[in-house]
């Protein structure tokens, strides 16, 4: 990602020296997801997926699914399947020309987020279906398709600027003690709002 030009604007803006090191620094296995970047994969319900037309455009689209619908299958490569959705194919399209892809996959409540490269290629439904089973995670739509990523590299990003959001299920994780806690606290009102009305009983 570090392009002569990118390299040429982190000079101007004085940031150059800090990723000079980093790029000078032993970056073998930097294509090898560990059980961290795995674990961090089959905890997302979402991902943004960027290819490239061939008018040269970037393209971004939005996925989601149950979490874990993105699967890492081995160290190098991760795959999901494609379900029927607005049937614009752009994504698939773009991939017939240029078969790289940028994937951002965000955790909002703690505020981490990965980047993977990597080149995708598509598996079909009937002569595939072997491979593609295993993406299908149980979820009941219509797949019409398999996307197999070779990774080439991936990073880590800082969290400044991810604004924490959470997923309904999160928010009742989060929230349960404290429902308990109040279901507790009216309980106790109950009780004592009784022995207050009939002090006798």
């Amino acid at each position: 990602m570090f392009t002569p030009q990118v390299q040429a604007v982190q000079q101007q803006l004085g940031s150059r020296a800090a990723y000079a090191r980093f790029a000078a620094a032993d970056t073998a296995g930097d294509d090898r997801l560990t059980d961290a970047e795995r674990n961090f994969i089959a905890a997302r319900d979402s991902f943004y997926i960027a290819t490239v037309s061939e008018t040269g455009w970037p393209y971004v689209q939005h996925r989601g699914g149950p979490a874990g619908f993105l699967r890492a299958i081995n160290d190098r490569t991760i795959g999901f399947a494609d379900f029927r959705g607005n049937r614009q194919y752009v994504t698939v399209g773009n991939l017939v020309g240029d078969d790289r892809v940028a994937l951002f996959l965000v955790d909002y409540p703690n505020r981490r987020r990965l980047k993977l490269l990597g080149r995708a290629r598509a598996i079909a439904v009937d002569s595939d279906a072997d491979l593609l089973e295993p993406l299908r995670d149980g979820y009941h739509a219509e797949a019409e398709r398999g996307l197999i990523i070779t990774i080439e590299a991936f990073d880590w990003n800082c969290p400044q600027h991810i604004t924490p959001r959470y997923t309904e299920r999160e928010l009742e994780t989060a929230l349960a003690p404290f429902r308990a806690k109040l279901r507790a606290l009216e309980a106790e009102n109950r009780t004592l709002r009784a022995k207050i009305e009939h002090p006798s009983s």
